[in-house]
């Protein structure tokens, strides 16, 4: 027959004396409180596993877990039995779970996620992109664990952005979160990924469309050029930037040491030696690739003028008064104003690539593949990037450059048509003519 077991009271708990070796008082169904030579009461619960064999677990040290709390660490550790559940081995892995969340909180693995395309990015990118996180995603979620975070949990940072009304700033922070989310998927820390919801869970800003002029209005642009009274320079980085359409930083950071001028070629590459005190200054060409600029005779000749100018320096552009660093980036744009522009509604240095690819698509004579590539636009298409990523169509390219500052000189006259220009008689000197004799050679 059983021992008969009369339940603890906490005044015998707080009585209990130690002694020369350490002995129990039982409470009962297993629990009991175990006194130490020490004089330190530790309470003990004795158990039969699922499997068969003997069970001890510790619950925690008298008074600082009471007799009430004791008992129902028992009953938690009886019903996980009644389960088929062993209390010891149950809390080993909630255990490593709480461990696991700890070392699994959001800003860890959107550190991991970073780093793992750092690799692939530019530095500059690169730390943007964990400039953005510190600053508006780990002060809000960053320490929670990424196992408990819900759709509602990573739209509130992205939230609080958009009412700053910083939409864009917020839409690349909906990337970056989501890109994080499908990390710890792969990592096997969560199943399902709660930021595929996020879509469209954010105000998105208007496209903003650099101001371009209407074709039609060449003439007018090329006759004011013409009579610009300001710094020669200003001037013929004006004219250059019309004649080769890149970009404004593509055009500020440039070095002499870029142009062949043998083989009237510009190669501007995917990131340049840093400049001291200057922001960006590494910037080549955006696509992050060695990217071609055919240089027609127009171009050339400009060139000529600016290295009477500025040879002597490193950069083609040069400060004013600090020949070391580039020129401002509002150059060009500062110049159009003071020609009668309205840089946000008419025109800016930017939109002569769209005046440039509008032109060269209308005429009708180049490839979608050789206007893109002079475009130093990003192929969308995965597949077809594999496969033309390395065509320069650089044949077809110099006679399109050469074309459009051709078509330019035609335009400073009257104001033609695109097409037309491009489909004159055989007689009219046109680059269409070039091409066919171009193609045959």
């Amino acid at each position: 027959m059983a021992r008969t077991v009369t339940p603890l009271t906490d005044p015998k708990c707080d009585a209990a004396k130690p002694r020369e070796k350490e002995y129990p008082l039982f409470d009962g169904q297993g629990l009991y409180l175990l006194v130490k030579p020490s004089g330190t009461k530790t309470w003990r619960f004795k158990f039969t596993r699922p499997d068969g064999r003997s069970g001890l677990a510790t619950f925690g040290n008298y008074p600082a877990l009471g007799l009430k709390a004791a008992r129902e660490r028992r009953a938690e550790a009886l019903a996980l039995l009644a389960q088929g559940i062993d209390p010891l081995e149950h809390a080993r892995q909630a255990k490593a779970e709480a461990i696991a969340a700890t070392a699994h909180t959001f800003e860890a693995v959107a550190r991991d996620w970073h780093a793992a395309n750092a690799a692939k990015w530019k530095p500059a990118h690169a730390q943007n992109v964990l400039s953005r996180m510190e600053k508006n995603l780990f002060p809000a979620i960053g320490k929670r664990p990424i196992a408990d975070l819900k759709t509602r949990d990573l739209l509130a940072p992205l939230k609080a952005v958009e009412q700053r009304e910083a939409l864009d700033l917020a839409s690349r922070l909906r990337q970056c979160i989501t890109g994080i989310m499908r990390r710890a998927v792969q990592l096997g820390i969560i199943d399902t990924n709660p930021a595929s919801d996020l879509q469209g869970a954010t105000a998105t800003g208007k496209t903003t469309h650099r101001a371009a002029l209407p074709l039609e209005r060449l003439p007018e642009l090329l006759e004011r050029l013409d009579a610009y009274k300001g710094r020669q320079l200003t001037r013929l980085a004006v004219q250059l930037t019309l004649l080769v359409f890149v970009r404004s930083s593509e055009l500020r950071f440039a070095r002499w040491e870029e142009i062949d001028f043998d083989r009237a070629l510009w190669t501007i590459p995917g990131e340049r030696a840093p400049i001291e005190g200057v922001k960006h200054s590494t910037r080549g060409s955006k696509m992050g690739t060695p990217h071609l600029v055919p240089l027609s005779r127009q171009a050339m000749a400009v060139l000529e003028q600016v290295r009477q100018l500025t040879g002597r320096f490193e950069l083609i552009f040069p400060n004013d008064h600090q020949p070391q660093k580039p020129m401002s980036e509002n150059t060009v744009n500062a110049a159009l104003r003071r020609m009668g522009y309205d840089t946000k509604t008419e025109v800016c240095g930017h939109g002569f690539r769209t005046m440039a690819c509008s032109a060269l698509v209308e005429s009708g004579l180049w490839s979608r593949d050789a206007v893109e590539r002079q475009m130093s636009h990003q192929e969308r298409n995965g597949v077809r990037a594999a496969y033309i990523h390395k065509a320069e169509h650089l044949g077809e390219r110099r006679l399109m450059c050469q074309w459009w500052s051709d078509y330019l000189d035609a335009c400073r006259e009257q104001f033609t048509a695109p097409f037309e220009f491009a489909h004159r008689g055989e007689d009219g000197g046109n680059v269409a003519r070039i091409k066919r004799t171009g193609e045959a050679g």
